[in-house]
């Protein structure tokens, strides 16, 4: 059996909304763990460069959690256009358990 996992690299503005996002993910078991990068991001935006610090949030969770996790995200995050990425990996089977005791 595969061990797969989910990881989403999102953005948010500032560390405490980040941080109050990832606390819902949490409590409605859409993600066991969740860390977070204070970055710097230089985009295109509306015809401008844009320059901003930002808080990215790395979203560890299992494949089949990634459509409410999505929708949950949509509607939380503070941008127009929300980052979004996303990828399944395997897992090493410690933490793969782990991560299923937590979010099943």
């Amino acid at each position: 059996m595969k061990k797969e996992i989910l990881v989403l690299i999102a953005t948010e503005s500032n560390k405490e909304r980040a941080v109050s996002i990832a606390k819902l993910l949490i409590r409605k078991k859409l993600a066991a763990c969740i860390s977070f990068k204070e970055i710097q991001s230089l985009y295109s935006w509306q015809g401008e460069l844009e320059y901003s610090k930002e808080i990215e949030i790395i979203i560890k969770s299992k494949p089949n959690k990634l459509n409410p996790l999505l929708e949950t995200l949509r509607k939380e995050l503070s941008y127009e256009i929300p980052q979004l990425i996303y990828k399944v990996f395997e897992s090493e089977e410690n933490y793969y358990k782990w991560i299923t005791k937590l979010i099943g």
